[in-house]
């Protein structure tokens, strides 16, 4: 795993190297939203693509969650259980990281609500999440951990696991000692890097076209 500057950290996920796609990514955030398991057509008649194309766009993406339908459930955003409880336009969702928590709104356009943990006490993680920021943070001196590891082509598993909220830099202390070149960052800076990392992806999204590579985070 190889130590970063959190801006090199974040630069590295919204880039071509992990694989995922804003344009087909963010609007697949806004139909998981919703709350309901996506269909692929659902999917493709977003992006304004052929089914086929977008079929083959998603099998390209290693970490993406099916229900046994076919249909999507999970991709940064998720319809299963995890620890970190996402809630946007009153529907209960969870996210794959900490991070997710503060890009989703964002990309979505909408304010949330967020619980999550303390990944090492277990005592509970409170915020909210809008244009403003974060606010109504519990504890006040919650932190978010990085890491940068050096291959992200599974970004859940080489990034998302490892990025947790702390209550504080104290209680994240062991777990650091535990992972050489992660770091911890308070949850407003973090907001700011995730901020910016959302605003790229959009202007892909945008800009961008099928089998571009252009990069999200988890």
């Amino acid at each position: 795993m190889t130590e970063h500057h959190p801006h090199e950290v974040t630069e590295r996920l919204a880039s071509a190297e992990t694989g995922m796609q804003p344009w087909l990514w963010v609007p697949a955030l806004r139909l998981l939203a919703q709350g309901d398991p996506v269909d692929v057509q659902d999917l493709a008649g977003a992006v304004g693509r052929p089914v086929e194309e977008v079929r083959a766009a998603m099998e390209t993406v290693p970490d993406v969650e099916y229900d046994g339908e076919g249909r999507i459930i999970g991709w940064g955003l998720t319809q299963r259980a995890t620890p970190h409880r996402f809630e946007v336009d009153g529907k209960q969702l969870y996210t794959w990281c900490a991070m997710d928590t503060l890009i989703f709104p964002t990309l979505l356009g909408a304010p949330a609500r967020v619980e999550s943990a303390d990944h090492a006490t277990g005592a509970p993680v409170r915020l909210r999440v809008g244009a403003s920021g974060p606010t109504g943070v519990e504890s006040a001196t919650a932190v978010v951990s990085l890491v940068n590891p050096d291959d992200l082509s599974s970004i859940r598993s080489a990034f998302c696991h490892q990025v947790h909220f702390f209550a504080s830099a104290e209680t994240a202390a062991p777990w650091l000692r535990d992972h050489p070149g992660a770091t911890v960052i308070p949850v407003a800076q973090a907001y700011q890097l995730a901020t910016t990392m959302a605003e790229q992806m959009l202007t892909q999204g945008s800009t961008g076209t099928p089998g571009n590579g252009s990069g999200g985070c988890c």
